[in-house]
């Protein structure tokens, strides 16, 4: 019998890892993890570049699956020299509290602050920190992307009334093999002895 063999997708600050982990001790076949972007999450999917994917939704399941894994706080992230920084660590701020920033990348829900804002280039969230933490302008990201490029000199601070992000798995609905639903049965936490049910 054929080694399974899956690649899988997964967009910025989400953690294959684990799951990655758990595939390996249950000795299952090969497992590639590729890194995506948000804007080509569902694409790579569709045209089969990956198997499945480690998403940020929403995205079109016409012809996926879809498993809802958990959902992710948003975070403005802002130089360490910004008022924000003066916002305790354990607090959150508000949407009004953030209306004449400079918002260097779209948030994703499309919330915009209505001040006139600056016509900024298409960037990664890395390079957004970056920009932040050079004194200009905030972003808002998951929570975990935030961890992920953590700097010295930003603060990031959580965002109430924006809804939180949702981390899922998605796959082609043709393709629904046994390799396929190893790994869904691996994300819901079945061990090698468990059943599907």
């Amino acid at each position: 019998m054929a080694a399974e063999h899956l690649r899988v997708g997964f967009v910025t600050g989400t953690t294959p890892d684990r799951w990655a982990r758990a595939w390996r001790d249950q000795r299952r076949g090969p497992l590639d993890l590729l890194p995506v972007t948000e804007e080509e999450q569902e694409a790579v999917v569709r045209q089969g570049q990956v198997d499945m994917a480690l998403v940020r939704l929403p995205v079109d399941t016409a012809d996926l699956h879809c498993v809802r894994l958990y959902d992710e706080v948003p975070v403005v992230v802002a130089g360490r020299d910004h008022l924000l920084s003066a916002v305790a660590a354990d607090e959150s701020v508000t949407l009004a509290d953030l209306e004449g920033e400079q918002l260097v990348r779209p948030e994703r829900s499309g919330w915009r602050p209505t001040t006139d804002q600056l016509a900024w280039p298409p960037m990664s969230e890395r390079e957004a920190i970056e920009t932040v933490a050079a004194g200009t302008g905030v972003v808002i990201v998951p929570r975990s992307v935030a961890r992920l490029f953590h700097r010295k000199d930003v603060v990031q601070r959580e965002v109430a009334g924006l809804p939180p992000t949702t981390v899922a798995l998605v796959w082609r609905r043709e393709r629904d093999d046994d390799a396929t639903q190893a790994f869904v049965g691996v994300v819901r936490g079945r061990t090698a002895n468990s059943s599907r049910g």
